[in-house]
């Protein structure tokens, strides 16, 4: 496949998915984290130390009208939800609102400075000394804690608590820690982002791939069984893809072998039942005569015996011509035998055919001619191989030839290349057997021709062509002869 585009990387989808989780993830945590702190100011318009003065105030107040007051359930009602308190007075009682205290030296310090000095809050009140927490205006009343609010602003803003004018106790704001207030709810808020990212990434992004790798991992099964047609989808444009498309095509290829194998199996075994066939028919008839000979020697003239041994030597013969194809069509298949290419000149290669088959075709009746066009005059190959091709065609033409018919051998020059045709007026082959006809052990039905041969002839003729990086046709009709060409190339290596 293509080099993938950026974009259809599943690693950069799963990059991008988890920078745009991260920046969700942060966006919402710190949404919330203004919205939490917003919730969090003590009051409107006001800040913690007011709101502790206000708090010293109205407690002051409500012991001024009940001295009997539980502190700890007014300040509880009325001002936990706002801020953290404590109140230390100065008859001994500690309140607090939320279970915190200021260390014992503040609590002693301020309680001492209320027994020993409440002169120096009665000026705090006049709107003199510091005054209680940041900013506080001087005369909004319970003010200073001089030496004291040095102590406790060191834990949050102060107010004094005057009961009919006296000084009678200090109230605290206590300081929320901010993680112990916001901590919990970001965290919660963290896990639901946390698991929705994690729910939406598998859905969206592993959830497709999940399916198409199951589907690769299904088709890799069924091959590793040996269904070799077993495929996995291809959708989706990613990685896994690419790598389901490469599956495919191994499993492809490994089925187009494994038909090869299969077709080549097939064809060694027709091989060997057509070598069994034409090796077992001369055997058969050698055999035969042999055990005549053997049995009745003494009975049989010398004439007939005689006629048997010829009948023998012609078997054998035979045998020997088809151990002999075989072999040769085996080397030159194989690419087992080396050539000796050299510049042959054609009027040689026709001559000795015209002077091998001259006699049989005056015999027969049959004219043999061979002309050669002008430069056309040389062809570059294996001299003893290139006669054993034109041999081999001229004797098969020879042998489907009626008494009256032509045969001709014939060459010209066509588009730089040597073209060499074999033509005679014999009985032709029917459309059905032309694309066989160099298959090994390929015959005709004899009893259309009444002629016979091993089957080998024109596979060893392809062969031979081939072997010069040349091609091999055949054009017949039936009943208007037949047309064998060789054609060789004005370049023609002699293939290994």
């Amino acid at each position: 496949m293509a080099q993938l585009a950026w974009y259809r990387s599943l690693y950069w989808r799963i990059g991008i998915g988890f920078v745009l989780f991260l920046a969700a993830m942060l966006a919402v945590q710190g949404l919330t984290l203004v919205y939490l702190i917003s919730r969090m100011e003590v009051a409107p318009g006001r800040t913690p130390p007011e709101v502790t003065r206000l708090v010293a105030r109205d407690l002051g107040d409500a012991l001024t009208s009940n001295p009997q007051l539980d502190i700890q359930q007014f300040l509880r009602q009325e001002y936990e939800a706002r801020l953290p308190l404590v109140a230390i007075m100065k008859d001994g009682r500690l309140v607090t609102t939320d279970g915190t205290v200021p260390p014992d030296d503040v609590v002693r310090e301020i309680r001492n400075r209320l027994d020993t000095a409440p002169e120096s809050f009665m000026r705090g009140r006049a709107g003199r000394g510091r005054p209680v927490g940041p900013r506080m205006p001087p005369a909004e009343g319970p003010a200073t804690l001089p030496r004291a609010g040095q102590a406790a602003r060191r834990f949050g803003a102060a107010g004094i608590v005057f009961v009919n004018g006296v000084p009678e106790g200090v109230v605290i704001g206590m300081p929320r820690s901010a993680f112990r207030q916001l901590g919990p709810t970001l965290a919660l808020v963290g896990l639901l982002l946390v698991a929705m990212g994690t729910t939406a990434a598998a859905l969206l992004i592993f959830g497709p791939v999940r399916g198409r790798l199951r589907s690769l991992e299904d088709a890799a099964r069924k091959v590793g069984s040996g269904d070799l047609t077993a495929r996995a989808r291809e959708d989706g444009g990613d990685e896994v893809a690419a790598l389901a498309h490469a599956f495919n095509q191994m499993t492809h290829d490994l089925h187009q072998r494994a038909e090869q194998l299969q077709a080549a199996d097939r064809q060694r075994r027709l091989l060997l039942a057509d070598v069994s066939h034409e090796l077992m028919t001369p055997i058969t008839g050698m055999r035969g005569y042999l055990e005549t000979l053997s049995l009745h020697a003494q009975s049989l003239d010398a004439e007939t015996r005689e006629r048997y041994l010829t009948i023998i030597r012609d078997e054998t013969l035979r045998v020997q011509h088809i151990v002999g194809d075989l072999l040769d069509l085996a080397r030159l298949e194989g690419g087992g035998e080396t050539f000796d290419v050299q510049d042959v000149p054609l009027e040689d290669l026709f001559g000795r055919v015209v002077a091998r088959h001259g006699r049989a075709a005056q015999g027969k009746g049959v004219e043999l001619v061979a002309e050669i066009a002008p430069g056309a005059e040389i062809v570059s190959g294996d001299p003893m191989r290139l006669e054993q091709a034109l041999q081999n065609l001229a004797a098969n033409a020879l042998r489907h030839t009626p008494r009256g018919g032509r045969i001709s051998l014939d060459a010209a020059l066509l588009d730089g290349s040597v073209v060499v045709t074999i033509i005679d007026t014999g009985a032709g082959i029917p459309p059905e057997h032309l694309p066989h006809v160099f298959d090994r052990f390929y015959k005709i039905d004899p009893s259309r021709t009444g002629q016979s041969g091993s089957g080998l002839g024109l596979s060893i003729v392809k062969a031979i062509v081939e072997r010069h990086g040349g091609t091999v046709t055949v054009k017949s009709r039936a009943g208007e002869g037949t047309a064998i060409t060789m054609k060789f190339p004005p370049d023609r290596p002699i293939n290994p």
